[in-house]
């Protein structure tokens, strides 16, 4: 079960670094480009340390501060989320508000122009970073590689869309009991993570059981029927 950490990442990774840090946590599939990229608990946390380190240094950010995460649900996006909650900052989903960061994609970078710091994600699957970046806004897949792979998690204030980190663990739990997720379940799911309450029963859900995600973008109904064997699917979303 999560942990009463007093920073988001540290509570649902946390427990999992320490039972199963080399085993399989995050599997992303784009059945449209044919990309797939696996990452254990122990790798992802290396890019949350990144993004964390990123967000605190580079950035300046205090815990306590908001960012606005514009992000598909992707593997890239689950080193982001896991980095800014590190780093003891709150997430929002959407552009409405007095936010010091936001992380998007090169599409949405008009939904922030008023924001002070925007990083900008390519989402490749070789890390090829973005080229005619508006002046002010840091490419992700530059700026990331020069930060330690190390950090200590920050305390926080709120950690999702106003929610407290006590109160998104226990709607995570709550969302992971009600489908009876349990450590060993290999989760396939294509849902979106816009809302907070998508990314709560789409993400943190599988983390809080201690799960595995296997996440599909674009799928194919013949990959996503081969792929319940080849992954070992438990349970699909």
């Amino acid at each position: 079960m999560p942990s009463t950490a007093d920073n988001l990442t540290d509570a649902l990774l946390g427990p999992i670094l320490a039972a199963d840090p080399a085993g399989p946590r995050i599997t992303y599939y784009d059945d449209a480009s044919g990309e797939r990229i696996e990452l254990s608990a122990s790798t992802l946390a290396n890019w949350a340390a990144k993004t964390a380190n990123m967000v605190r240094d580079e950035f300046a950010l205090e815990p306590g501060a908001k960012v606005i995460v514009l992000l598909p649900a992707h593997w890239q996006s689950v080193a982001v989320l896991l980095g800014v909650w590190w780093a003891g900052c709150e997430v929002v989903l959407s552009p409405e508000s007095d936010a010091e960061l936001a992380f998007v994609t090169a599409d949405r970078l008009d939904d922030v122009a008023d924001v002070p710091e925007v990083a900008a994600l390519s989402l490749d699957a070789f890390g090829k970073g973005l080229s005619d970046l508006p002046i002010g806004v840091a490419d992700y897949a530059t700026s990331i590689r020069v930060h330690g792979d190390q950090f200590r998690g920050a305390g926080a204030g709120a950690a999702l869309e106003g929610r407290s980190v006590a109160e998104t663990v226990r709607a995570a739990t709550e969302s992971a009991a009600a489908r009876n997720l349990t450590s060993p379940d290999r989760v396939m799911s294509g849902a979106s993570w816009d809302s907070a309450e998508e990314m709560i029963d789409g993400l943190l859900s599988v983390l809080a059981a201690g799960a595995s995600l296997v996440q599909v973008t674009h799928p194919d109904a013949d990959a996503t029927a081969r792929r319940v064997g080849t992954e070992k699917v438990t349970k699909q979303f």
